[in-house]
């Protein structure tokens, strides 16, 4: 499942270029050898992210704006036009509070 799969539907927030995404309160971003993937850990559990949503959750630190990051994975995988899937998934993860946005 894509970024953009997993972010379907996410149309409640919108996200501006110039915003700072961070990963939300309550929640650990980490490598996860055993399930060999990104993990967000919460009190209450885990959630295994795709390869896609790992990439884009490990750039957000509150520094990097959404433009920031969005270029930085165009860059990294030589690609244009993810900016719809990264919007996308940044709605969903700011609507299951994964993320906050910054100013």
């Amino acid at each position: 499942m894509s970024a953009a799969e997993v972010g379907a539907g996410g149309a409640g927030v919108a996200i501006p270029g110039h915003a700072r995404p961070a990963l939300g309160r309550g929640f650990r971003f980490q490598w996860e050898p055993a399930q060999k993937a990104h993990v967000l850990l919460y009190p209450e559990g885990m959630v295994k992210l795709n390869g896609s949503a790992g990439e884009i959750m490990k750039r957000c630190d509150g520094a990097r704006t959404v433009a920031e990051i969005v270029a930085d994975l165009e860059s990294t995988f030589a690609t244009t036009g993810l900016e719809k899937d990264v919007h996308a998934f940044m709605t969903m993860a700011v609507e299951k509070r994964w993320l906050e946005m910054r100013p």
